[in-house]
Order: C-alpha cells, then structure tokens, then sequence
C-alpha cells in the first residue's frame, strides 16, 4: 500500500457558477473533475505531465472503474479541498482514494483506478519506469 498521510496531496478549489446546478449546488458529476484535476496536478508536481508522458512514452491514462459516495452538498463560491492519495500500483494501473472537503468536513470520497494505455492503440500498456520508480520512491 502507498497512501499514508504524508503522502497526501492537495489541491484547492473554488466552487463556480459553472460547477453548479439551478439550485447552487455543485452537480455530482463535477466532483469528478474536481478529482481528474487533482490527479493531474499531482502528476504534475511529480514531473509527469499528461502531454509529456503521451509525447515522450506514448502512454495516457484512461477511468477504468470507480466508486463514489456523496455525503454533503458543496455550493457556489465554497472553497474545496481535494485530497489524492494511491493505494494501489498494478503493472498497468494505479488506484486512487480521493476526497473532497470544505473546512475539514467530508462532502464526497472516490476510489478511482486509472488505466495506463499505449496512446495510439488504447490497449492496456505497462506504467512508464521512471514514473513506476517514483512512485514506488513514495511508497517508501
């Protein structure tokens, strides 16, 4: 197992107009981008950009499967905190537990795992090594 809490990663979110539905709240599929954006960042911070790792190793990640569960609404304007934490590193996957919260309280959690595919064929493709490595770095 990778995840403990030292190796939490954060990333803060405003809640938009945009993210919302006619009634102010945040529309439940938008916790997901809220998610896909954390992940993405997270990489980033590790120095594997999406468009890096799709020029350089012909790789890109793709949802294979995941679970939600929504516990309390988010609203316009509210500041989001999204936690991401691996839990699970396959061949060819790493697994997610995701979090979103305001001020400490839980509004919504995901176990997301991602795929790794060969960018041209989308069949599945083992984890580039250097990103394998650092992840593996992390897990300690």
């Amino acid at each position: 197992m990778i995840a403990s809490p030292s190796q939490v990663s954060t990333l803060v979110i405003r809640v938009y107009y945009e993210d919302t539905d006619a009634g102010g709240i945040v529309f439940y599929a938008n916790y997901l981008k809220f998610m896909e954006r954390a992940r993405t960042e997270w990489l980033r911070t590790l120095g594997y950009g999406q468009n890096r790792m799709a020029a350089e190793a012909g790789r890109i990640f793709v949802v294979v499967g995941l679970d939600m569960s929504y516990r309390k609404p988010a609203r316009l304007d509210d500041l989001l905190t999204v936690e991401t934490s691996v839990t699970r590193l396959g061949r060819a996957s790493i697994h997610f537990a995701q979090r979103v919260l305001r001020e400490g309280e839980l509004l919504a959690a995901g176990n997301i795992q991602v795929g790794c595919v060969d960018a041209s064929s989308l069949r599945p493709a083992e984890l580039p090594k250097d990103l394998r490595a650092t992840l593996e770095s992390i897990q300690g």
